[in-house]
């Protein structure tokens, strides 16, 4: 193939970068995921040099996450005074470093094709899954993104985790771009991609009509959803007058969707805004202006941030309080969102701490997953599988929360520093593939949206809005969605976990391997 100068090539791949990001939310250009890899396929293989390769590729995925991204430099300005170039340059670091998995996709490809001919239908979706598996990620997100309002695509999640979707998306990626390069010998491979996709679709019809079926004939539950729409500081300290404000208006949201038939609550991440003992066992008395259930009477999930005082321990909680109001159930944040919940590293460099904002970094893991016992209507026992913030999005961690079987996910979470436009969308598309891979249902309470229900096939059934409580604040919200008493997630996936991905890995590895040693061979003939 002739070789493409410099910037043609880098025209390709600035355009591969910009097809993935408006395949994605809050674009939703979604069947451009589909060819999006092509023109930066073209680049690395007429790049002329490896060296020029890699750059081309690297390029590619920078472009895609600022896209996706952006929206960090306004947190940085926002909420951590950084200076616009401060944020930029931070903000360029980021998408420099994320962009590791297109520089080790390219530098896996081209070291493969140039000495063994694999179908780049073969070789591109094992090699893109196997980078999204092994380069770690601050906000874990993969190509699947893009397909998470298309139910039919996103069912095979159930077997493989959100990398099969990846998978599907590079094979008709790589098929198209073998027919282009040529005809005669990519028809094979198209073939069989086009049979493998067929598949993958069969099987996401066939699957959301039983898991329809099963959930038709299954118990409900009415669940408010709480969407407090509040302006939060970093350090969590505000007036004793803001307290009350904050959670009269949670009250009066609570008393408002009981009413319209609530028969449990959920309050978003860190909402009641008073910090709570860890000996905590039961709702506070009347006379207490921190009387969580003041004037309705269903069970509760409260998220709330406790404190150990002996430990000098934090920890970012759901609560769960009984009709009686008695604490039956409590969940302690496990996966930590690092450098804003904790800081890696600060025990070993505490002058890291000078460089954080107060109260940045503050809490302290909860030991593991687990479920709390929810008692419904008609006697019905829900075991409710808490998630808090990001946890909703990330495989390995979900598969831990499906062995313990809950009937129902629960999501509180608060995006409220991320503003309204681009990061609660991204988080909703990300989080609709938990319920593919457990097969149960999701409720999201989210502080300023989108709060949501996502069905065990992946729909978002309900929906509110996502508000920027900082330049546009609105009143508390909230709205009622009814749910259905799943089977505790008996799937593959969560079976087998991430095999799917650590399959495509070791597939990687022996091609790479078999390369190496055609070369060897070649240099020693």
């Amino acid at each position: 193939m002739r070789n493409l100068n410099f910037y043609g090539a880098l025209a390709l791949s600035t355009l591969s970068g910009c097809l993935w990001f408006l395949a994605v939310t809050p674009f939703d250009f979604s069947a451009l995921a589909w060819i999006a890899a092509i023109p930066m396929f073209v680049a690395i293989e007429r790049a002329g040099s490896f060296r020029r390769a890699l750059f081309l590729g690297w390029w590619a995925g920078l472009v895609e996450t600022a896209g996706g991204f952006y929206w960090l430099i306004d947190v940085m300005r926002r909420f951590a005074d950084f200076p616009w170039v401060g944020a930029a340059l931070v903000f360029l670091l980021f998408c420099a470093t994320r962009a590791i998995i297109f520089l080790l996709f390219t530098a896996a490809v081209c070291a493969i094709r140039k000495r063994v001919q694999v179908p780049m239908a073969l070789l591109g979706p094992i090699v893109m899954v196997s980078c999204e598996l092994v380069v770690p990620q601050l906000f874990p997100c993969g190509q699947w993104i893009s397909q998470a309002w298309n139910p039919l695509v996103i069912q095979v999640s159930e077997l493989t985790g959100p990398f099969g979707v990846t998978a599907l998306l590079m094979m008709i990626n790589g098929a198209a771009y073998d027919l282009t390069v040529n005809a005669r010998a990519g028809r094979y491979p198209a073939i069989a991609s086009g049979a493998l996709l067929a598949a993958a679709l069969i099987f996401g019809g066939v699957r959301m009509h039983q898991i329809d079926e099963v959930a038709a004939h299954s118990p409900r539950l009415k669940v408010g959803l709480i969407q407090p729409n509040f302006a939060y500081t970093i350090d969590g300290e505000f007036s004793r007058d803001e307290a009350l404000r904050q959670l009269t208006a949670l009250q009066e949201q609570s008393r408002r969707l009981e009413r319209a038939g609530a028969e449990a609550l959920v309050w978003s991440e860190g909402s009641f805004p008073v910090a709570v003992p860890r000996d905590f066992s039961a709702d506070f008395s009347p006379d207490s202006l921190a009387m969580i259930r003041r004037g309705f009477a269903i069970p509760t999930i409260v998220g709330a941030e406790m404190y150990d005082a002996a430990r000098e321990d934090a920890f970012n909680s759901a609560i769960l309080l009984d009709k009686n109001g008695k604490v039956a159930g409590r969940y302690d944040k496990v996966r930590l969102l690092a450098f804003g919940e904790y800081v890696p590293g600060i025990d070993a460099f505490p002058w890291l701490r000078k460089l954080l904002p107060a109260g940045a970094g503050r809490f302290t893991a909860g030991s593991g997953p687990g479920v709390i016992s929810l008692h419904g209507p008609d006697d019905n026992v829900w075991q409710v599988g808490p998630v808090i913030c990001y946890e909703d999005i990330l495989p390995a961690f979900l598969r831990r929360v499906g062995q313990l079987h809950p009937n129902l996910l629960v999501n509180l979470t608060s995006d409220s520093w991320f503003g309204a436009d681009t990061e609660p969308w991204e988080h909703l598309a990300l989080a609709v593939f938990a319920s593919v891979e457990l097969r149960v249902s999701m409720v999201r309470a989210v502080n300023s949206g989108v709060s949501a229900l996502i069905d065990p096939n992946g729909r978002v059934l309900q929906k509110t809005y996502a508000d920027d409580p900082y330049r546009h604040p609105r009143a508390a919200d909230g709205v009622v969605v009814t749910t259905a008493l799943m089977p505790g997630a008996h799937t593959v996936f969560v079976a087998v976990g991430n095999l799917f991905a650590y399959l495509c890995l070791a597939g990687t590895l022996v091609i790479l391997m078999a390369a190496w040693r055609r070369r060897r061979r070649i240099h020693s003939a």
